[in-house]
């Protein structure tokens, strides 16, 4: 099977992300007000192929590397914090298959003729009643028949899930298998049932439409990534997910940072020679901003880099890789809260109101849930059990 190559250049790439975070702020707002699902944002990224941005070139995608989804999602989330949240999210799902299922041909022909050719969109189902938030843990099974599969799923959470084309699952391999002995799924548009198990009237990332389904689905067993869930996990859903999480909640803190910036500019125009109060303030927040932007693109590089090396997939697996992941996660998730609030002392009043041009209300919400995917004390914990055996070297 030949497939046709990708001839997007970076700087299309570039002026397609740049043009759909001018159409995520122009509806940021009421996706906000009304917990919708940010569609016009997707629509321009469709049109401009960026859901695509993970599928290998000779697939017909981008082949972006973790710096540039990481630059993507960072300026996606600057205009919209539940734009750029669904649009990692997106990312994270592709990699697994790009990364983990191109041996296999089915796999190969669905990134090409559908996540390349038609923009589709996949959502993630790794959150299950009964597992308290443990995604490497799994009640239901897959039960395999006559080439097929039958996979029932009662899941806390499906982001986005019912404007998601496609949804890839974890489960056990079989009703016999232990909970952490996982597959990923990938159950097609028309081969599933969502059932609403709860609501998403939530404080922030309301646009990312993220309430409980029970999921019932069923499929050809072609579908069933290859390998085990533990694998990909290690070496692709936890970098891809921190990473690009990171890269978030980086953008919602710099769009935040750039409000406070001119108010900061607008006081000092009104009194010519004379030094604003809440300059010194601004300058202390930029500190934190230039940390936070240093640690993320370090993340995004250094991936790229062991990516590349002979090898690299399995430092991947590695104790001090995934420390510095967790690492990654935890101080992403502290900090960037911490410039939004930042910001709005500096804004005042004008920072708290909703319909002002300086407002960080949307920011301040949506980076409060950055501590609360995959839990700080859960993350904390599992570093502390590493760090028991590890010896940095």
């Amino acid at each position: 099977m030949t497939y046709a190559a990708s001839a997007t250049r970076p700087s299309e790439i570039l002026s397609g992300t740049q043009g759909a975070s001018q159409v995520a702020l122009a509806h940021a707002s009421d996706v906000d007000a009304r917990a919708r699902f940010p569609q016009e944002t997707f629509d321009a990224l469709k049109k401009a192929k960026l859901l695509s941005a993970v599928v290998p070139k000779e697939l017909g995608g981008h082949g972006s590397s973790m710096s540039e989804l990481s630059a993507m999602c960072t300026a996606l989330a600057q205009a919209c914090g539940s734009s750029g949240m669904v649009l990692a999210m997106h990312h994270i799902q592709v990699a697994c298959l790009a990364r983990h299922a191109l041996g296999s041909e089915y796999f190969r022909r669905y990134l090409a003729e559908e996540v390349a050719a038609k923009q589709t969109l996949i959502a993630s189902v790794t959150s299950e009643v009964g597992t308290w938030g443990e995604t490497r843990s799994s009640v239901c099974a897959l039960e395999r028949r006559d080439g097929r599969f039958k996979l029932d799923k009662d899941a806390t959470t499906v982001s986005y899930a019912e404007h998601a084309d496609d949804l890839l699952i974890t489960c056990r391999r079989a009703p016999d298998a232990p909970s952490n002995d996982q597959v990923l799924v990938l159950v097609r548009k028309g081969d599933y049932a969502l059932e609403k198990t709860g609501t998403w009237d939530t404080m922030g990332m309301r646009g990312t439409c993220s309430p409980g389904y029970k999921v019932t689905s069923s499929g050809p067993d072609e579908q069933i990534v290859p390998g085990s869930f533990a694998d990909s996990s290690a070496q692709t859903m936890v970098p891809y997910s921190h990473i690009l999480w990171s890269s978030v909640w980086l953008g919602i803190a710099a769009d935040a940072m750039a409000r406070a910036g001119s108010s900061v500019r607008a006081a000092a125009r009104k009194s010519p020679g004379t030094m604003p109060p809440s300059a010194t303030r601004l300058a202390e927040a930029n500190v934190l901003l230039q940390t936070m932007r240093s640690h993320v693109s370090a993340a995004a590089d250094e991936f790229d880099t062991i990516s590349a090396a002979a090898g690299g997939m399995e430092h991947l697996f590695t104790i001090g890789y995934a420390l510095k992941m967790n690492n990654l996660k935890v101080a992403s998730s502290e900090i960037a809260p911490e410039i939004v609030h930042r910001a709005l002392q500096i804004t005042g009043v004008a920072g708290y109101k909703n319909d002002s041009k300086s407002s960080v209300s949307r920011h301040y919400r949506d980076v409060l849930s950055a501590a609360l995917m995959i839990g700080n004390d859960r993350i904390a914990s599992k570093s502390a059990s590493m760090l028991l055996v590890f010896k940095d070297e």
